[in-house]
């Protein structure tokens, strides 16, 4: 697939790494939609960068389905989505205060899982519509994972359990669409530059990026934007799970 023919959703995409995406994605070429729950940054990135937004909760069934329809109606096709909405929690299973709040584990799943869970089910409703390429391929779907899942640490049950669901989710999915010429791809980041990040002092910044092997530096989400765009344009990647994260491996 070349990213001038690709037409895309970004869920999270007014902030963060959906930002840096939807950004990365049109600069390059290609027709992009917002979804996202914060409409008056998204408003204002899509006004800047010339995309459509669409107010979105990637939990609710029938806000996904407004979204994706309001998104083929304007670039008049769906080829990729790329999932990055997703919330990040802290709690220990048992702490201080007694055992972990269940319904911030469940608004954890509910998110991170669950909803790139309806994001992507639909949006491959929408891109099997799609004429296959010569190879038969119709799309793609990009979820976001993170090395949490594979190194969580304490405080990140919640976290680790979600992005764990989309690196199994992975495979099967991939096996499920290929019929439909769907490819299916997840990024497990490192630690990055998010608003969240650059939200923490300087000094504590500065020694997350100590844990980086190399290069000693928090991830940028433009490299997060360049890998996404790889993954849509390398027609053999499917079915995996692609770490970015400097070789970290949290204690």
């Amino acid at each position: 697939m070349r990213i001038t023919d690709t037409a895309a959703i970004i869920t999270g995409g007014a902030s963060g790494l959906g930002e840096a995406t939807a950004r990365h994605f049109r600069d390059q070429g290609a027709d992009v939609t917002i979804l996202d729950r914060d409409t008056a940054r998204g408003e204002a990135t899509a006004k800047e960068i010339g995309a459509t937004f669409v107010e979105t909760d990637v939990t609710d069934e029938d806000s996904v389905k407004h979204a994706m329809a309001t998104a083929k109606s304007r670039m008049g096709k769906i080829t990729t989505a790329v999932n990055c909405a997703g919330i990040a929690t802290g709690e220990k299973t048992l702490g201080k205060n007694g055992p972990h709040d269940l319904a911030a584990f469940q608004r954890t799943i509910d998110i991170n899982l669950i909803g790139s869970f309806n994001v992507a089910r639909l949006a491959a409703a929408e891109i099997a519509q799609n004429d296959p390429d010569k190879n038969g391929q119709r799309g793609v779907i990009i979820n976001t994972a993170s090395i949490a899942a594979f190194d969580g640490q304490k405080g990140q049950a919640a976290y680790a359990a979600s992005k764990g669901g989309i690196v199994g989710l992975s495979l099967p999915m991939a096996r499920d669409l290929s019929r439909e010429g769907i490819r299916v791809m997840a990024i497990a980041p490192g630690i990055f530059l998010t608003p969240m990040m650059q939200g923490l002092p300087q000094e504590v910044q500065d020694s997350l990026a100590q844990d980086v092997t190399f290069p000693k530096r928090l991830g940028d989400p433009a490299e997060y934007a360049s890998l996404a765009r790889f993954i849509v344009e390398c027609d053999y990647l499917n079915g995996e799970v692609i770490r970015l994260d400097g070789a970290l491996r949290m204690q």
